[in-house]
């Protein structure tokens, strides 16, 4: 693992509540498949993806990074489970359930996944959710799994051979070897990537000056944001809800308002969470909500690597300003300010600088700051792109992928966006115990975003006329009668 990979591990580790599983609900168009229907599908799968026959392995010590080896006698029917929802089958049922399933960790002693097929769901649907270590994958390596698992079309794909035999498990000694082995490397590995770098001044000099730069701006983000009822410390079990928009809105919203994709769902999420407060009788400031946004740092065409390649944004999200177009005018001025301080690109560096340390000083460095009460960031919004073109599994077309973020270190919420096939999901992980009343900024997320399409809707319509006026003042004549006459 890389050491980004590792301290998802080792949060955990250090947080006895927290599960740091990412998720997703995937919703088909009925009826549900049998478990043994399914179980062929994904048996046909898993040579493409090897890691869900393997487990996480800790060397010991901290000598090195955890490594993954093969699970042994792997069963599949331990991974694949089913369950059923209550009636009406609705959102709110699914809600719950996701929460429930959510707040149990993944076990160590296995490889670090589970599907859930659930049936019941209103209007002949049923669901199917994913839940893998994040140790394993991010947003981006996590949704390319459903482009392995399901199909582009409603035929499905054959299956592919497998030839897999599990190799054998090493020995803690052996692992120890090992890790000693490249502990040893690690000098003459750091020396080469120095001097690969160094062929080329100019950009290892720009870099060096925006890793300063954005350092310096990571540092000033991590004042203590205002003290509010959104962070705290968690409890174990999680609450969830989730909210609907369309990517059709958003381009609405940017044509007109100007913004990117992301600078208009964080304006329709700060909307949420200034609702969310005032439900809550207290006031929304400037300071109240600094959200740790996850910048993906994956070269294209690296989608099917199952690790994490992200750096991060500290954004102050606008929850003070109650006029929907400020909050987003302040939204991509923030956003904007962040990038051109290059915060992503300092966090991307000190990962890179992570893998030429001894691990052990690594490590411990990941599980002191687990123990510390952070008080800098109050929740997390990640805005991952899913698939443009409809998926099928075993012919039952997939109507929308519903995300889930975990949460940990004081925060008692995240909000996760997705989209897929022109519809926009937004997934709220709450605590059970800090943040019983989720179903309220999923409602404010959707009530911000609609205030967003009828504002650009309403500038649309003022702006039409004055066009309309201004054409037929400056619309240039035709006809013989008034064409130039040639000189001369």
């Amino acid at each position: 693992m890389s050491p980004l990979d590792a301290a998802f591990l080792q949060a955990e580790d250090e947080e006895p509540g927290a599960s740091l599983a990412i998720a997703s609900i995937a919703v088909f168009e009925g009826p549900a498949p049998t478990t043994a229907e399914f179980r062929a599908v994904l048996t046909g799968r898993l040579p493409l993806i090897p890691r869900y026959r393997q487990k996480a392995r800790e060397v010991p010590f901290d000598l090195g990074p955890p490594v993954w080896v093969d699970g042994g006698a792997f069963d599949l029917d331990y991974h694949l489970r089913r369950t059923a929802l209550p009636a009406p089958g609705g959102d709110r049922e699914l809600a719950l359930l996701m929460g429930r399933l959510m707040s149990a960790r993944l076990d160590r002693n296995r490889p670090l996944w589970e599907y859930w097929l659930v049936e019941g769901l209103s209007d002949d649907r049923w669901a199917l959710v994913s839940k893998v270590h994040h140790c394993m994958v991010d947003g981006v390596s996590g949704t390319d799994l459903y482009r392995v698992v399901l199909d582009a079309t409603p035929e499905p794909r054959p299956p592919v051979t497998d030839e897999w035999r599990p190799a054998p498990e090493p020995s803690d000694l052996r692992l120890t070897a090992a890790a000693a082995l490249d502990a040893a490397r690690l000098p003459v590995t750091a020396l080469r990537a120095l001097a690969g770098a160094a062929r080329s001044p100019a950009a290892l000099g720009r870099q060096a000056w925006h890793t300063v730069s954005g350092l310096g701006a990571l540092a000033t983000a991590l004042v203590p944001a205002t003290r509010s009822t959104l962070s705290g410390p968690p409890s174990a079990e999680r609450r969830f809800a989730f909210a609907r928009a369309s990517v059709a809105d958003v381009g609405t919203v940017r044509s007109v308002l100007g913004g990117t994709f992301n600078d208009v769902a964080l304006a329709a999420v700060t909307a949420g969470l200034r609702r969310l407060l005032l439900e809550r009788g207290e006031l929304p400031t400037a300071h109240a909500v600094r959200t740790l946004i996850p910048v993906s740092v994956r070269a294209p065409g690296t989608e099917d690597v199952r690790d994490n390649q992200v750096s991060l944004l500290l954004a102050e999200l606008p929850v003070h300003l109650a006029d929907p177009e400020e909050r987003l005018a302040a939204v991509r001025q923030e956003v904007a300010r962040l990038k051109a301080e290059h915060e992503a690109e300092a966090g991307a560096a000190v990962v890179e600088l992570a893998r030429y340390g001894p691990f052990a000083a690594v490590a411990a460095s990941v599980r002191l700051a687990a123990h510390l009460p952070q008080r800098s960031i109050v929740t997390v919004t990640t805005n991952v792109p899913g698939p443009r073109e409809p998926l099928y599994a075993l012919g039952r077309r997939l109507v929308e992928i519903i995300p889930y973020v975990p949460i940990a270190s004081r925060l008692r919420l995240g909000v996760a966006i997705f989209s897929y096939c022109g519809s926009l999901t937004v997934g709220i992980t709450g605590d059970y115990d800090g943040a019983a009343d989720v179903e309220v900024l999923a409602q404010g997320i959707e009530d911000g975003m609609a205030e967003l399409v009828t504002l650009a809707g309403a500038r649309t319509r003022t702006r039409a006329p004055q066009d309309s006026r201004r054409t037929r003042r400056t619309a240039p004549r035709t006809g013989s009668g008034d064409a130039p006459r040639p000189r001369g």
